[in-house]
């Protein structure tokens, strides 16, 4: 018996692909970068289009390399689409800064939709966030309606930070009421699956803690639909991080594949403690390269994340979500 169950446990599980349009950094972990590794750890197959190559991320005092455009994106996908090679289980997309690129995605989504009904396109619609307040966009501002009109309908999971999220729906969030209702507005656009990544509401734990919500609503197989929400809340780190949201949307990703049935709950529990993991660990090495006293810079504030491939593969649950 014992020999039987071992060995349906090696069962393959079926090929799982996903196509990730991002950027690309030579040094560092943002993009597909912070994307890919996480994926493949988990046992995705990751197929790359890298949005741009640049030598490291922008946050550097320098940094250099090349931009790909909407017309050479579309001649990567034939590419695929002439072997005949274009079918994916999942699409993820994040940090784009060109309108004509990112309607060519939206354009190679509904194509890859009409070939699997199935298919799940994670979007993160990276446009901005706030700083002491203050909100503001790093994108140009002719992106926010098509991610409104064209990109947030199409896909199945969307992870907005609170500042995107009041962006898309034109809605301020000062309450965790409202920013329900905000992610009510947000399904009604399209998505099944919302997750705000942060906020700076007030975290029942206290001023120390972060609030991240998650909303997922199905369709019974009566036709009535049901929402479940929750809300976690992580100890807050005290850097800046670059590349957080691209492995939080992968990670998310990952998870809710192999939790399908479980609102989320497991999902969500698991990609924000690996986030707490990486992030610990991250804080704690640039800490010590900087020296007693210093602050760490960009290069020592890169993402551990080779270091965390267990914490990646098999989180131990830190931060606990409460259904609300």
């Amino acid at each position: 018996r014992a020999g039987l169950g071992a060995g349906a446990a090696m069962e393959p599980e079926r090929e799982c692909r996903v196509l990730s349009i991002q950027s690309h950094v030579v040094r560092g972990y943002v993009g597909n970068k912070a994307a890919t590794f996480p994926l493949q750890v988990l046992g995705f197959e990751v197929d790359m289009v890298n949005s741009v190559q640049f030598s490291n991320h922008t946050g550097y005092a320098h940094w250099k390399g090349q931009v790909l455009n909407s017309d050479e994106l579309h001649e990567l996908y034939e590419g695929l689409k002439l072997n005949k090679v274009n079918r994916y289980d999942y699409v993820l997309t994040g940090y784009t800064r060109d309108t004509s690129f990112l309607a060519m995605v939206v354009d190679i989504v509904q194509e890859l939709k009409q070939q699997n009904s199935n298919l799940v396109y994670v979007c993160d619609p990276v446009m901005g966030d706030k700083w002491n307040g203050e909100g503001s966009m790093y994108v140009p501002e002719d992106l926010l309606p098509v991610y409104r009109d064209k990109v947030v309908p199409v896909a199945d999971i969307i992870t907005p930070n609170q500042f995107e999220a009041e962006l898309l729906t034109g809605r301020k969030i000062h309450t965790e009421e409202e920013a329900l209702e905000v992610m009510d507005m947000l399904h009604a656009m399209g998505p099944e699956t919302v997750v705000i990544t942060s906020s700076d509401l007030q975290a029942p734990l206290g001023n120390d803690y972060l609030i991240a919500l998650g909303s997922h609503r199905k369709t019974k197989a009566d036709g009535t639909k049901m929402t479940q929400r929750i809300r976690m809340e992580s100890p807050k780190v005290d850097a800046v991080f670059v590349g957080t949201g691209d492995l939080f949307a992968a990670m998310l990703l990952a998870w809710t594949h192999k939790h399908p049935n479980n609102l989320k709950v497991v999902a969500c529990e698991k990609t924000v403690s690996a986030m707490q993991h990486v992030l610990q660990r991250t804080i704690k090495s640039a800490k010590a390269q900087a020296g007693e006293g210093n602050k760490p810079n960009s290069a020592q504030l890169e993402l551990r994340m080779v270091q965390s491939k267990k914490d990646i593969e098999n989180p131990e649950i830190i931060v606990k979500a409460t259904v609300l």
